[in-house]
């Protein structure tokens, strides 16, 4: 306990130097994309060997949210009322991130169908680097695995609550796991100042290794995704949080930096933590902020969802791959499955698609190669929108209980 309490009372007097370099975030990540980008295309070899520092940012990153969320799991369910409200949050959730996440993959592949981004040159399937890259620069299905384990952690948080709770001395136990969690959330924005750099190393990495020339051609998919995603969130997402008279762009306005550092990091799943705590803050309710964005971490991925429906519908274009509505119908339930593999982290929404190409059966997998070369900058996108769907789904699950 008193190294806990050390450990805040050191934090709490790092906090305004944090709160101060916050403030230009903005800036900050445009200037790292604009600099990383200029540095890509006039000194490749530079850029190529800094891929080392975004994937070591994100792995330091990822251990800090298990541990956050499980905390808060339990410190929800320790100090509940009334167990049963849990119970009935969970079941508006799942049922909410069902809806939203097949409304994202038909958005997605009728954005697909009328965009057309998959009408391209063929020779330039030729030109990308090989296939191979897709096993070279991914850890495969094993990270993802492991990724999904935590909704096994919720369970195991879920129980320890339970447990907590019917003890005499919960209050206690329950403020001990929050100053814990106090503790994690303050050194982990602390770590995120350098989100910057880790965005102009990204940047720099993805222009130096494929290089512009190679990404051009196919900057219709990459603008269409983007497209897509803004109009899902403005017209879906916007439109339910019309319904609850909450205005869409002041919303994201309140969550800017958490925003800000899913672009930079390239993760929705690294910011849940603080993303957690600024809901709060905006005063929803905190057994919804917390059951919500933990289960929606897995269950809840919009923008991932919206990239699987495009992704698949530009192979199918080109490679001239014609589906039926029946067809697409059992895509929509394919891509439902195994988005929830995707778990928000950087890179498991392409290796989601690789498993979705695999399980249709009907499109070459040589394409995938041409997608890997932008994925960095899809994962950018879906990370943005992947938090954008946590905040909206906690506001809109958090009204329901008023």
């Amino acid at each position: 306990m008193k190294i806990i309490r050390k450990n805040l009372t050191l934090i709490k007097k790092i906090n305004p130097v944090i709160d101060k370099l916050n403030m230009y975030l903005s800036l900050q990540i445009f200037a790292a994309i604009l600099l990383g980008a200029m540095v890509g295309v006039y000194f490749p070899g530079f850029a190529v060997r800094l891929q080392w520092v975004a994937r070591s940012f994100v792995s330091v990153i990822e251990p800090f949210v298990p541990p956050v969320i499980f905390l808060s799991i339990v410190s929800v369910f320790g100090s509940l009322e009334n167990l049963k409200l849990a119970g009935r949050i969970t079941a508006k959730a799942i049922i909410y991130f069902a809806v939203v996440s097949t409304l994202a993959i038909v958005f997605g592949i009728c954005s697909a169908l009328i965009i057309r981004p998959g009408r391209i040159d063929r020779s330039l399937v030729e030109s990308m680097p090989s296939a191979r890259l897709i096993s070279a620069d991914y850890e495969g299905w094993l990270k993802v695995v492991m990724q999904n384990s935590m909704l096994l952690l919720f369970v195991l948080a879920v129980a320890i609550g339970i447990f907590i709770n019917r003890l005499a001395k919960r209050d206690q136990v329950v403020k001990v796991f929050e100053q814990m969690k106090s503790v994690l959330l303050r050194l982990l924005r602390f770590i995120f100042l350098l989100a910057p750099i880790v965005t102009f190393c990204g940047i720099a990495y993805t222009v130096g290794r494929f290089g512009l020339d190679r990404l051009v051609p196919i900057g219709k998919m990459l603008a269409g995704t983007y497209i897509t995603m803004f109009l899902f969130v403005a017209i879906v997402l916007g439109s339910f949080l019309a319904g609850l008279k909450v205005n869409l762009f002041t919303f994201l306005g309140s969550i800017k930096n958490e925003l800000l550092y899913a672009l930079g990091t390239s993760s929705s799943s690294s910011v849940i933590p603080l993303l957690l705590e600024k809901l709060e803050k905006l005063g929803l309710k905190r057994p919804v902020v917390m059951l919500v964005t933990a289960t929606g971490n897995s269950l809840n991925l919009n923008g991932t969802s919206i990239y699987l429906g495009m992704a698949v519908m530009f192979l199918a274009q080109l490679y001239n791959v014609n589906f039926s509505f029946a067809e697409i119908c059992g895509m929509v339930v394919v891509i439902l499955l195994t988005s929830k593999g995707a778990s928000g982290i950087p890179g498991t929404g392409f290796l989601a698609l690789v498993t979705t190409v695999g399980s249709i059966h009907k499109i070459p997998v040589e394409g995938l190669a041409i997608l890997l070369s932008i994925d960095r900058f899809m994962s950018e996108a879906r990370a943005i929108t992947n938090t954008i769907g946590h905040a909206v789904a906690a506001l809109v699950i958090s009204r329901s209980e008023s």
